[in-house]
């Protein structure tokens, strides 16, 4: 096999290294930035992180850990980015896979070469020099929380508002915020975090959003709420029970999210925007921050809401997601702006052979075990221990995956790459075995002494 690229070193891209490593393949891992971690490392001289000073896991340590490198007991049920920035250091150095990356570098680049082989063009951030290598695979895990997605369309007379307009992914601190009158957009994690944050210091925080989503704690019963939903209530549920306990559960612990001012979700638990906060329903029940209903326009200095009412408003945060991009590819070859992505099992395009996507997902649960999940399995169909199935086959899968996500979840862009943790994992298990099995059946065809029929491809 050929020299394998890997595209960035966040959670997902030393996951990459590490099942190449592990194989024994030689690879090279270009990092635009001077450490690994990706969005975990809190002002990534790569530009590109958005993580904030207060940011904290979702998940608990044991949904979010690698399989190969468990978190130490020591550890918080919910780390800091800190935290898991010195975790992802520590899984590097434990493989000795540091001399394998390339820090300051970024892949510019990445085209189509003869035998499903790709040039990868690479500029080193210090000189500005570029240079072009081939290679026999690419796997790319830029990540997908890096380029600001701002509402379309726009609200009316946003133009001309004459405050602050910003993303939340230039989010940092609340300080800066002290004495202002604050609106933020969204209802999605950062925005419970953001509007948390800045209620403490500002001098009227409102929280605005055009749909209601499920606000779920940390805890339910004094244990992490993804030991309970995921592990204890079976995740081999059909999916409306799995909704319905949850639902229950959280009710139980916490009422309906209606009792906080906030709209109801229009779709069920699981089905709709989900968001782990405790800080935000504290700051609603003591009415530090106020919900608006969704924004009808901007004039001058004001906000108007769609029930009439109006607000001065001196910064504007929207926290409202972010686009899927790959800068380095031509947009002829494989496009994600509109939220979609035409991918086998979330990870290969059926018409690009040699390039794959590591962590492009956004499971219900945490990313690294599943894009460790994804690079084992790209290692097997690497090192020829598994084979893919035909493109037609491939196809159906990615159609089926799509059918059921519009099905679950509504058309929303933001919902096209959804996937559940525990499904999941076991879905690229199962892929895992099925590409062995092929293999093992090209394998037989292949050999010596047997006959093969033409017509079907059949052993004989």
């Amino acid at each position: 096999m050929d020299r394998v690229c890997v595209i960035g070193a966040g959670s997902s891209g030393i996951a990459a290294c590490y099942a190449l490593d592990a194989r024994g393949m030689a690879f090279d891992c270009f990092e635009t930035g001077s450490a690994v971690g990706g969005n975990w490392r809190y002002d990534n001289d790569n530009g590109m992180s958005s993580a904030y000073r207060s940011l904290h896991a979702k998940s608990s340590k044991l949904g979010m850990q690698y399989a190969s490198f468990p978190m130490p007991d020591t550890c918080p049920n919910y780390l800091s980015h800190s935290e898991i920035a010195r975790y992802l250091d520590d899984f590097v150095d434990h493989f000795g896979l540091r001399c394998r990356i390339q820090f300051g570098s970024e892949v510019v680049r990445a085209e189509p070469a003869v035998n499903g082989r790709w040039d990868v063009t690479v500029r080193r951030r210090e000189t500005g020099a570029t240079r072009t290598e081939r290679y026999g695979a690419v796997l790319v895990a830029n990540g997908h929380h890096w380029d600001p997605r701002y509402p379309e369309p726009g609200f009316p007379g946003t133009d001309g508002f004459t405050g602050v307009q910003m993303h939340s992914h230039s989010y940092r601190t609340p300080q800066e915020f002290a004495g202002k009158r604050l609106l933020v957009l969204g209802i999605g994690n950062s925005a419970c975090d953001v509007a948390a944050d800045c209620s403490q210091v500002a001098d009227r925080t409102l929280l605005t959003m055009r749909r209601g989503a499920h606000i779920v704690p940390r805890y339910l019963f004094g244990m992490p709420i993804d030991h309970l939903t995921r592990m204890r209530l079976g995740s081999r549920a059909p999916l409306r029970a799995q909704a319905a306990a949850v639902s229950l559960l959280v009710r139980l612990a916490r009422g309906e999210v209606t009792k906080y001012g906030l709209p109801a979700p229009d779709r069920r638990m699981l089905c709709a925007p989900l968001a782990v906060s405790d800080a935000l329903i504290s700051r609603l029940d003591q009415g530090d921050i106020v919900v608006k209903p969704t924004i009808d326009r901007f004039s001058g200095d004001l906000v108007y809401f769609a029930d009439g009412s109006a607000e001065l408003v001196d910064v504007v945060i929207y926290c409202t997601g972010y686009k899927i991009s790959f800068p380095f590819l031509d947009r002829a070859l494989i496009d994600g702006s509109s939220g979609e992505m035409q991918l086998y099992r979330r990870v290969v395009p059926p018409a690009l052979p040699g390039l794959y996507f590591i962590g492009l997902v956004q499971p219900i649960g945490a990313i690294m075990p599943v894009a460790e999940l994804q690079s084992l399995w790209v290692a097997d169909l690497l090192d020829g221990r598994a084979r893919l199935p035909p493109p037609a086959a491939m196809r159906t899968e990615i159609a089926r995956y799509r059918e059921s996500t519009i099905r679950r979840y509504g058309p929303g862009a933001r919902h096209k790459i959804n996937v559940d943790f525990m499904p999941y994992c076991r879905e690229i298990a199962q892929e895992r075995r099925a590409g062995a099995r092929r293999a093992s059946h090209a394998s037989r065809r292949n050999s010596p002494g047997v006959a093969v029929d033409s017509a079907s491809g059949r052993a004989s």
